[in-house]
């Protein structure tokens, strides 16, 4: 049978392991989006929705050059 010390001891190991594993997969999140950030993911968010706009056979230097007119 078991005692309340015992089941209490076994709850609190799985609250640690519980912790501890997410705190793995928060640090993994931060570090996947810190890699996004310093890779220049999120810099440009205007042009795709503009460039939809514009057509198909558009190219990058065609929007330059509308742009400067």
């Amino acid at each position: 049978m078991w005692s309340f010390g015992a089941l209490y001891l076994q709850l609190m190991n799985i609250i640690f392991l519980l912790i501890a594993a997410s705190t793995v997969v928060a640090l993994i999140f931060l570090a996947s989006f810190i890699w996004a950030v310093r890779t220049g993911q999120f810099d440009d968010d205007r042009a795709p929705a503009i460039r939809i706009l514009d057509g198909p056979g558009r190219s990058k230097e065609d929007m330059n050059e509308r742009k400067d007119r």
